[in-house]
């Protein structure tokens, strides 16, 4: 898949700005830092990137000031809602890529060991291939509520970790349940078009500020970091960013 070929420590704005290049964007100063983070359930990077994105904002002295809104973003929406399941993780990236079976199961095992070193039990022998598109729908939905960084933890772990179909309805309506939602009113969402320009609107966004690959993390509108970066480096990036509010 796509997303086990993308580098994290690849800076994919690099027409637009660097790790600490300022955004040619306008935007009024929120009372909040407000911080966007471009990811998708079904990236691995994206999951690693939120654990050391935490570290540094537990660190960080002034995170009550930080607002974060999770953006939407599919690293491979062709994948089938209906996605036929008996073909494992590692034979999909195999035949997409063209590689061997067993250079495929060795590229998940690496990623497998950059989660655990961050506390992350991936199960690539469970995880299975599917569309995001509707958990992205129940993020967005999730946000109303106030829970949508719980709604996004619960959709990482659930695919990453717990082998769950995450294009599947009763799936995502069971954790949606889980995190406080009426099941009901998901599954409402869920068979409807709810949230679905939203979640369009979202992956158009990033095309045109020039995300490519996520996690993609925004700063204010004035700072971008790329991918699952070492937490001194969100650290560093959330002191400027806070300091430039502060100081207006």
């Amino acid at each position: 898949m796509k997303f086990l070929l993308l580098s994290f420590l690849t800076f994919t704005l690099s027409a637009c700005f660097s790790q600490e290049k300022e955004l040619s964007l306008e935007t009024n100063s929120p009372k909040k830092m407000k911080i966007e983070i471009w990811s998708d359930v079904a990236c691995p990077f994206c999951y690693v990137g939120k654990r050391k994105f935490e570290e540094a904002l537990a660190k960080f002295e002034h995170n009550d000031w930080v607002e974060i809104e999770w953006k939407s973003f599919q690293l491979d929406s062709t994948i089938p809602k209906d996605m036929d399941q008996s073909i494992g993780m590692y034979q999909y990236l195999a035949d997409n890529k063209g590689i061997s079976l067993k250079e495929s199961k060795r590229m998940h095992d690496n990623v497998a060991k950059m989660a655990k070193e961050v506390g992350l039990i991936y199960d690539f022998d469970r995880a299975k291939i599917s569309n995001t598109f509707d958990a992205s729908r129940l993020i967005h939905f999730a946000k109303e509520k106030g829970l949508q960084g719980l709604a996004k933890e619960k959709l990482l772990a659930a695919h990453f970790t717990l082998g769950l179909d995450v294009a599947d309805l009763e799936t995502l309506v069971t954790i949606g349940t889980e995190i406080g939602l009426d099941a009901e009113e998901v599954r409402g969402i869920l068979t409807s078009d709810a949230y679905s320009a939203v979640v369009r609107a979202d992956i158009q966004e990033a095309r045109n500020l020039g995300i490519s690959g996520v996690p993609f993390f925004v700063f204010d509108r004035k700072y971008g970091v790329s991918g699952a970066q070492d937490p001194s480096v969100f650290l560093e990036t959330l002191e400027k960013a806070y300091q430039e509010l502060s100081a207006n």
